[in-house]
């Protein structure tokens, strides 16, 4: 019998780990390469597999009523390593799916090194890998090694890899107060990306401001309680053209009005004037159910975001998809970069997963690296593993890296309801998340069905 050539996975965080974990387990054999502690980061503290860096929590394990809780679930009934680990290390948080890091990090390591048909090197990968290496999977996070990123960008082309990733917030649209905003592109002009759901000319929702609220808004960006860089990342400047929205608000009183702010080409339908200041809101999806908040990067703490934000008129009922951030990051611009299958379309032989894809969030990197572990593994084994459908979480993360958004706007994303195909409009309100958790697993299932009938 022939013996099956390996699969090589670079980085042993949560996504590398379930992608080996995923390759070992369709019997593929696979090498786990990770360089701590021969190269240490800044932001590891030691040396175990899937360590955890920030926050020990999973966020909400609600299946019905959180799209997180549903990717725990989707995770589980795909036999996610990472999720198994999870469940053995758990300690109590209400609702929310929190970890001893110690235990999480000894089972996930354990399991790894008990597997026969993984092998595990400790060792950097500096540079693309050797050229023999047919069938990669690059996990290697936000803190990917500078000769790697390197040869990435090189590679693709791309000029920035390694930035303060600035993530403006996204609102979900139907939370949004039309009665107060409305429909319109400046100068009623038509973008690239065609007709918005309002026709022509109307690609962009705005909130108005006259003066008065607009100091009082403006004052308190200047007041808000921001977050601090840590000590690695304050060496990466801001880009002139990403400045969070209150370093901007510190310049004086007018600079947002003359920037991300500006009134002009806009008119309000309900007045006939020109509003003193507009926030923009461009949609984010192709769906058509989430909205960015236009050059609005923020270090604002999060509870500062959702109580200022609030004060925009339109928005004192927003609900946020994503709240906004600026941090060193290195991801990838995916929809631009990679296939259907997570492969590099300058260079197939390499696939990604986890942050560098463009997730946030530790559940939704482990499920970027399970999909790219089980591409890769079918791949090796003759066939093609299609994603999961689109009314999957899994789906919905694959499809948002994959050609869900527009490349030139392209930001990190958690798992969230706005990402779904929407239930019928006959669906009560508060009924939705629970009929787009039904209708994920009742899919993933077929999905999952249709995967080991290929593999058999």
């Amino acid at each position: 019998m022939t013996q099956i050539k390996p699969i090589h996975v670079i980085g042993g965080g949560l996504a590398g780990s379930e992608a080996a974990w995923q390759i070992a387990s369709a019997g593929v054999p696979v090498v786990l390469h990770e360089m701590r502690p021969v190269r240490k980061t800044d932001a590891h503290q030691g040396e175990g597999l899937a360590e955890l860096v920030c926050s020990n929590s999973f966020r909400s394990d609600d299946v019905e009523g959180n799209a997180v809780g549903l990717l725990h679930e989707e995770l589980r009934r795909c036999n996610s390593l990472i999720m198994r680990a999870a469940d053995v290390a758990k300690v109590p948080a209400g609702g929310a799916l929190a970890v001893d890091r110690d235990v999480f990090s000894a089972e996930v390591q354990s399991v790894i090194e008990a597997h026969p048909l993984i092998e595990l090197r400790r060792e950097e990968i500096a540079g693309l890998p050797p050229t023999e290496w047919d069938n990669v999977i690059v996990a290697t996070g936000p803190l990917t090694s500078p000769a790697l990123a390197d040869a990435v960008r090189t590679l693709t082309g791309e000029q920035s890899l390694a930035f303060f990733d600035a993530i403006a917030p996204i609102v979900h649209r139907d939370s949004i107060d039309m009665d107060k905003a409305w429909f319109q592109s400046r100068y009623d002009k038509v973008g690239p990306g065609g007709a918005g759901e309002q026709g022509e000319g109307a690609d962009y929702i705005n909130c108005p401001f006259e003066k008065p609220n607009y100091l009082e808004f403006h004052a308190a960006l200047l007041a808000a309680e921001k977050t601090e860089f840590k000590e690695w990342e304050k060496n990466t400047p801001y880009f002139e053209g990403c400045l969070p929205i209150e370093v901007m608000a510190e310049r004086g009183p007018r600079t947002l009005t003359f920037g991300p702010m500006k009134p002009v080409g806009l008119t309000d339908p309900r007045t006939g004037r020109k509003p003193y200041a507009v926030v923009q809101l461009r949609q984010d999806n192709k769906l058509g159910t989430l909205f960015n908040m236009v050059g609005f990067q923020t270090k604002m703490k999060y509870a500062e975001q959702t109580r200022i934000f609030r004060m925009i008129p339109g928005l004192e009922n927003a609900q946020f998809a994503r709240l906004g951030g600026i941090h060193r990051n290195t991801f990838l611009n995916s929809p631009k970069l990679l296939d259907s299958q997570l492969r590099l379309k300058a260079m197939p032989g390499l696939r990604f997963a986890g942050q560098v894809t463009g997730v946030e969030g530790y559940v939704e990197s482990t499920a970027i690296g399970l999909l790219a572990g089980r591409m890769a593994a079918a791949q090796r084994l003759g066939s093609e593993q299609s994603p999961p459908p689109p009314t999957t979480a899994l789906g919905a993360l694959h499809s948002h890296l994959t050609g869900g958004t527009d490349a030139k706007h392209f930001q990190p994303m958690n798992v969230n309801f706005g990402l779904f195909p929407p239930v019928g409009a006959d669906v009560p309100r508060n009924e939705r998340k629970p009929a787009l958790s039904r209708r994920a697993l009742r899919d993933l299932a077929s999905w999952l069905t249709g995967a080991t009938a290929a593999a058999a």
